[in-house]
């Protein structure tokens, strides 16, 4: 008796779990459709939020039976984290919000937010265009995936090696690869007058100090010649070897090469007193033939007509950045500021995760990437005869896509934008140089640098960073090397990195690292 009053017992409680646990299918119709709540990051933050008669709301509710809700989250990254950590606390998660790195970590703490790894194939375009082999890594915890992660439609490796292809012609000389090669053309163009004006007036390299807490050091304009020895950056984020490039043995050699640059007088040297505007001043005055450059500070229209109008027979062209030894070589490095749509376990167990799914894939169809990125066709926009969304021909200019009252209809396109030559073609147009008709474009140029090789630190820029004094120590410390002020030996440069480890250099590694393995940096 007792054993048959268990089995009833156990098999009513499977049931009831069974019962608790199912997942319902979910039918909606534009006449009964289901509400989907989204907190989503503001593309303009001083512009309000979409209107309430929207026509997105209808074609999604039409379309999809969906009644969209969206809640704008605050701009400020604090005060961001804040509402959705209490959200969590509170179990008021929406069904879907944009989240920033910290508060992610928490919700999958605490389980949350659902695994997103059997959405993807659902949303087969979207996962194509917007999500790769980084981004889901980025939102990938003990093997599992717990949101759809993008850069917002930020550029990244939008810079690369530009270099005078007019003063290697003139010199009879080839594109350089290796390190070595680099070095012989900076002498020949500090030395054998590659511009042909008779004059000694330039260099082989120019740069300017530019740094930040992730390209710390001499900074990104000297990262080429630091990538070629593997050390680019600030932090070195692989498993097997993460920690701050400036204690690595390839260190030495890469900012010994820098001190032949400077010793030989091969680099500007004006680069050590160079702010960014001089920088680039000098550039367009022919004053130095290889540097590192941002694509659009090159190569748009206005950026690039001084250089033009003084040297119509001038040319720059994009180059792979030094080889080194072990074949090392990059750029520098990139970091991608994702954030990470995640969808609640509340959403999950209502139901809700494929019509979620079907909803993102349709943002990203011809009628959802334009609505939510340009507006109504016709009224805010029209294609022109490239199929890029212009403003030009629409009937209402003051209804262009461009202007401040219509800003709130593409509140959500960081949702929909992915970087492409669409989205970009209208900032970065082609055009014709007024003095030497030459076919330029920053896009173009754009593709070309980030085809080059670049080292992945996403999550480096948020790693602990150094104290005031000893910050100052490292910076004043290379410089001290590079420009001679201390003797740049194996055994003096052991001797600086042991006073920086005494100031704190292994404390500040030690905590980096830890940081980037419980946030998930290294890889």
């Amino acid at each position: 008796m007792k054993l048959r009053f268990f089995l009833i017992v156990t098999v009513f409680l499977a049931l009831l779990t069974s019962c608790r646990d199912k997942i319902p299918e979910l039918h909606p119709t534009a006449d009964s459709p289901v509400t989907i709540s989204l907190w989503y990051d503001a593309t303009v933050t001083e512009a309000g939020a979409p209107p309430a008669d929207w026509v997105a709301y209808e074609i999604i509710r039409k379309k999809l039976g969906i009644n969209l809700e969206l809640t704008m989250l605050p701009f400020n990254a604090a005060d961001k984290n804040v509402k959705i950590n209490a959200a969590a606390e509170g179990d008021t998660l929406p069904d879907m919000a944009v989240v920033n790195r910290e508060p992610l970590l928490n919700l999958v703490k605490n389980g949350l937010i659902m695994q997103v790894d059997s959405l993807y194939s659902l949303m087969p375009n979207r996962t194509e265009k917007m999500y790769n082999e980084n981004s889901r890594r980025f939102a990938t915890f003990n093997g599992k995936c717990y949101g759809f992660s993008t850069p917002g439609g930020k550029l990244q490796k939008n810079e690369g090696v530009l270099i005078r292809k007019d003063w290697l012609d003139n010199l009879g000389l080839q594109i350089p690869k290796t390190i070595d090669e680099y070095l012989d053309v900076m002498r020949a163009f500090t030395f054998n007058d590659p511009d042909k004006n008779g004059r000694n007036d330039t260099y082989g390299y120019g740069a300017f100090i530019e740094t930040n807490s992730y390209e710390e050091g001499l900074g990104r304009r000297l990262d080429p010649i630091f990538g070629a020895f593997g050390v680019a950056g600030t932090w070195n984020l692989s498993e097997k070897d993460a920690g701050l490039n400036v204690r690595k043995s390839a260190y030495f050699e890469a900012l010994s090469t820098v001190r032949a640059m400077q010793q030989e007088g091969i680099i500007d040297p004006n680069w050590l007193g160079y702010k960014k505007d001089d920088f680039r001043a000098a550039w367009k005055s022919g004053r130095f033939g290889i540097m590192r450059e941002q694509h659009s500070a090159y190569a748009s229209e206005s950026n690039y007509a001084p250089f033009d109008r003084k040297f119509p027979e001038g040319s720059w062209i994009v180059i792979e950045p030094p080889e080194g030894p072990g074949s090392k070589k990059a750029v520098g490095v990139y970091t991608i500021p994702y954030t990470t749509l995640v969808i609640s376990k509340r959403a999950e167990k209502e139901g809700k995760a494929p019509l979620i799914a079907k909803l993102l894939e349709w943002m990203v169809s011809d009628e959802g990437y334009y609505l939510f990125g340009w507006g109504e066709e016709g009224v805010n926009y029209v294609f022109n005869e490239n199929h890029v969304p212009v403003a030009d021909g629409i009937p209402d200019q003051s209804k262009s896509f461009a202007k401040a009252a219509q800003q709130p209809l593409t509140q959500l396109r960081s949702m929909v934008f992915w970087n492409s030559d669409t989205e970009l073609a209208s900032r970065y147009p082609t055009y014709t140089t007024e003095v030497s008709k030459k076919t330029m474009s920053a896009l173009v140029t754009l593709r070309e640098m980030q085809e080059k090789e670049w080292v992945n630190s996403t999550g480096s820029d948020l790693l602990p960073v150094p104290g005031t004094a000893l910050k100052t120590f490292y910076e004043q410390g290379v410089l001290d090397f590079v420009t001679g002020k201390r003797e740049l030996t194996r055994e003096e440069w052991n001797k600086w990195l042991s006073e920086f480890d005494r100031m704190g250099g292994i404390k500040w590694e030690k905590d980096g690292i830890e940081k980037a393995k419980e946030s998930n940096y290294l890889y």
